[in-house]
């Protein structure tokens, strides 16, 4: 056995105690337009440092920001991970994890990550069927919970566009035929496209969204690995967002280089496609922050080579100076290793003032960094369709005094009535802000 390997041994028998190196800056260095980028710190021992999850005790709830309330939505959940609002109000919950991946758990490190993923409440089987909540009296509390959709692979993402409701399993788009008002979908899926799955599927969540016109849909991909030490023959059509013709499925490449997008929402005033990215991880607490971006069409984005734009990788092989030289840098760091994963942007809601124009943002919260990142959701403002000012804390409190996880929150949407939802995966709970009354 290799010494690091023998080192990841002694460290997991101990308990997947916190190891490795401690953050030098704050959070808040590492967000904005112009995060501090200190230089990487590549330990002998990555930092493990894991909120071990235990759910929300009896009468528990996050702190919502000052102004608001927050209240459950619909509890006893079986992973819910993702949300969509239909036409009428009837919110769609992803209820969901990662698939069987057999080859993505391999050696040492494979072994590592799935107890850091136990650990942190993303260890169980995937119920595989997005559920149908329905709030019919408007009091922000969900009466009515039907299964709208069972035997699904890993489902994720979820978009409507006329009658037809799109969802992105981890392995293919597919398409079902919705009727209005319905609470349940009975009929066989059509597969519009198949997505990169199979056994090693480092990245299993994939996302869509459709443009305004409906003619084309975007689906996030994330990587199958950190920074390419699978092999790049792996990452074939990868740490990509697709665009997809609805019609016929034919697809492209939309932009590249982006490690793990997982939110996308269009941002009102410029009509650009945003999202939301995990960057890599294994260089430091302080490295690097994960981002919100626009995204340019036949943009590339860096990943694996290179990190905030032009920041080259050494782990990686080969480099490629000349896909360095094309990186864009994201728009908008939010910190170090948060996992930022919900997007969605502010048109709708009826919260206070300060939350009329921006992108709310669910981070499901760090495993790599020393202290933790993330746990929280935020509101990033904007002015004339660009990131302006400090983001704003909007739920709290999903880490207790001893940094268990109570709660770890991943979709963000706003409700018809105006209210924030909020998906959480570890609390197996929707959380539903809105104005203080």
């Amino acid at each position: 056995m290799h010494k690091p390997q023998l080192v990841f041994v002694i460290v997991l028998a101990g308990g997947l105690a916190a190891c490795g190196e401690s953050s030098s800056l704050q959070v808040s260095d590492g967000t904005g337009p112009s995060p501090k980028l200190p230089e990487p710190n590549k330990t002998l021992i990555p930092t493990v440092n894991i909120a071990p999850a235990i759910g929300w005790p009896a009468g528990a709830k996050p702190t919502a920001v000052a102004g608001t309330q927050v209240a459950a939505f619909a509890e006893n959940l079986d992973h819910p991970r993702w949300l969509y609002v239909l036409p009428n109000g009837d919110v769609l919950v992803a209820e969901t994890n990662a698939p069987p991946k057999p080859d993505d758990g391999k050696g040492i490190r494979g072994w590592v990550m799935k107890k850091v993923m136990g650990r942190a409440g993303a260890g169980v089987p995937s119920p595989n069927r997005i559920t149908l909540l329905r709030d019919a009296d408007h009091d922000g509390v969900a009466e009515t919970r039907t299964v709208f959709l069972q035997n699904l692979n890993s489902p994720f993402g979820m978009t409507l566009v006329g009658n037809d409701l799109y969802v992105a399993d981890t392995d293919r788009l597919l398409r079902f035929n919705y009727e209005p008002g319905a609470t349940e979908i009975k009929s066989q899926p059509i597969k519009i496209v198949d997505l990169p799955g199979g056994t090693l599927n480092h990245h299993w969540t994939k996302n869509v969204i459709a443009s305004k016109d409906g003619s084309k849909l975007y689906v996030t991909v994330g990587s199958n690995s950190n920074v390419g030490e699978n092999g790049l023959d792996q990452e074939e059509g990868r740490a990509a967002i697709w665009e997809v013709d609805r019609a016929t499925g034919n697809h492209r490449i939309f932009a590249s280089g982006i490690r793990n997008p997982n939110g996308l929402a269009w941002e009102p005033q410029s009509g650009a496609l945003w999202t939301a990215v995990n960057e890599r991880d294994e260089i430091g607490s302080d490295l690097v922050p994960d981002y919100i971006t626009s995204v340019k069409d036949g943009g590339f984005y860096g990943w694996p080579f290179s990190y905030y734009g032009q920041h080259i990788d050494v782990r990686v092989e080969p480099q490629r100076p000349d896909m360095v030289a094309k990186a864009i840098a994201p728009d908008y760091a939010v910190g170090p290793h948060t996992a930022s994963l919900g997007l969605t942007f502010a048109e709708g809601n009826r919260l206070p003032a300060q939350f009329k124009e921006g992108a709310f943002i669910g981070q499901h919260g760090s495993w790599n960094r020393k202290p933790h990142s993330g746990y929280k959701v935020i509101f990033v403002p904007f002015a004339a369709g660009k990131p302006s000012g400090t983001p704003v804390d909007v739920l709290t409190g999903f880490l207790d005094k001893d940094e268990n996880a109570l709660g770890r929150p991943v979709g963000v949407v706003i409700d018809q009535q105006g209210g924030l939802l909020v998906a959480d995966d570890v609390g197996n709970k929707i959380w539903r802000v809105s104005a203080t009354r």
